[in-house]
């Protein structure tokens, strides 16, 4: 292997310490001399450079290319032989349906050619090669036949998925299967029915939504989808709060307009037993937020398994911890961290479950009219909690405004102006500001909206609102 040691640019780096890191690793998973004699360099992604050493000048990537040519050995593969494309990656196109994308272990490939996908469950299933692409640098390119230890993108199997097998359907062989992380949330997608409802989208009916979500399930292989007993809201399952945070995130931009629930993990029963997923955990803390990390995490049931003290002021602390215990703990490291902490998470295993993580503290403020908020209202309540919005905000029934200074929740009317007299003014009056209000980003919202409340998401807004609190003021 070549290793490289990205983001050096970065302050308080350490590259050696990673390098260190790296043997140890394989050290503990039993590597021969081989392996453990790897050569390395060190870069940035970001910036586009590599270079052999430290002290070594480099404005670009050649050294890493350079080493990929000198270390790398050739594809093994024999052209002779019976063909074997494992799928690594899906996409899709409008014209082509499908796309599998993958490297052909052995034999050759050619457009019209028949062949067989060999699915996860061992059935062979046949079909045509309608079209056959490889790659020059980044861009796609057609081409009618490619041999053993080429990359190719095939059109022509309209089911295939990561880890199956194309091969000869005369004499099928099936590579071993590479199996995709099972999901572990679980968040309810349902069209946008808040009194703003299809004021900011393009695409705001269910008919729309499902043509959407169930067209990611063509390249987001880790995604699933399921009905639920209403005809307008999706069950989707995703491997994290980030994966399914992108998915909304990526639909917004595209003009969709949907609401979203809080995420909630995926339970199983293993041996008669509930059980719920664990992940390792790694941070890499500034040493001054170790105390603060190691306290919060575990209030949410994680437990430390090792700690690593550097040289150059930065810690490195792994847990075992609930994927209960991260909803919502990625903001909230961050700013322990300041926004200089980095953390890294992988699915471990199903665990018994651990018992109850704290939820939410406080209680949110709501408002109770629809209106415009202004300077007036929220001047007189800001003693009662801190606020997610600004003077001027549209606000409806429902929608939560801020978050209380206390446990329950309170409803506000922020619409209320200044009554006007006929008298005037005595003296100067002093310049009076708002405390600066909570910038609720999609991230930031998605950790912390509750479980009886929803996520309205449009191309222009975000918005928390409380459902029962919602219908019920709206009968009023």
């Amino acid at each position: 292997p070549i290793v490289f040691v990205n983001k050096i640019d970065r302050p308080r780096a350490n590259p050696m310490i990673a390098v260190d890191k790296v043997l140890d690793l394989f050290i503990e998973l039993g590597a021969d001399d081989d392996p453990c004699e790897f050569p390395y360099l060190f870069g940035s992604g970001l910036s586009a450079f590599a270079k052999n050493t430290l002290e070594e000048e480099s404005s670009d990537m050649q050294p890493l290319f350079d080493a990929i040519l000198r270390h790398v050995p050739p594809p093994i593969g024999d052209a002779s032989k019976p063909l074997q494309l494992q799928v690594t990656t899906l996409d899709y196109s409008d014209y082509l349906g499908r796309i599998v994308i993958g490297k052909i272990h052995n034999g050759t490939i050619r457009i019209g050619q028949q062949a067989a996908i060999v699915t996860e469950t061992g059935a062979i299933v046949k079909s045509k090669i309608s079209k056959l692409m490889g790659f020059e640098g980044l861009k796609r390119i057609e081409i009618e036949e490619a041999t053993a230890g080429n990359l190719v993108a095939v059109a022509g199997f309209a089911n295939a998925n990561i880890g199956e097998t194309i091969t000869d359907p005369n004499d099928p062989q099936a590579l071993p299967l590479i199996k995709v992380d099972e999901p572990t949330l679980q968040m309810t997608f349902s069209v946008n029915d808040s009194p703003f409802a299809g004021q900011e989208g393009t695409f705001v009916t269910s008919r729309q939504l499902r043509d959407r979500l169930f067209r990611e399930l063509e390249t987001n292989v880790a995604l699933r989808i399921e009905e639920t007993d209403s005809p307008d809201k999706l069950a989707v399952s995703g491997r994290g709060e980030l994966h399914l945070g992108i998915l909304i995130e990526t639909m917004r931009r595209e003009g969709y307009e949907f609401q979203v629930s809080q995420p909630q993990v995926i339970f199983r029963e293993v041996n008669g037993q509930p059980c719920e997923p664990y992940e390792t955990l790694v941070l890499d803390v500034p040493e001054e937020a170790v105390g603060g990390c190691i306290e919060r995490l575990g209030q949410r049931k994680g437990e430390m398994q090792d700690m690593q003290v550097g040289t150059n002021g930065r810690t490195n602390l792994e847990f075992v911890i609930p994927a209960r215990g991260l909803i919502g703990f990625r903001g909230e490291f961050m700013r322990l961290t300041r926004g200089e902490g980095i953390m890294n998470h992988s699915f471990l295993e199903y665990r018994p479950m651990s018992g109850d993580i704290e939820a939410r503290r406080n209680g949110v403020l709501i408002s109770f009219e629809e209106g415009v908020a202004t300077f007036y209202s929220m001047q007189n309540a800001e003693d009662r909690g801190v606020f997610f919005i600004r003077p001027g905000t549209k606000v409806y029934k429902g929608m939560i405004l801020g978050e209380h200074n206390r446990p329950q929740d309170l409803e506000l009317n922020v619409c209320k102006t200044k009554q006007l007299t006929n008298h005037r003014a005595s003296g100067g009056e002093e310049l009076v500001q708002l405390k600066e209000p909570i910038d609720m980003s999609l991230e930031r919202a998605l950790e912390y909206i509750g479980p009886d409340e929803l996520l309205e998401v449009t191309p222009e807004s975000i918005r928390l609102r409380k459902v029962a609190k919602a219908k019920k003021l709206a009968k009023k």
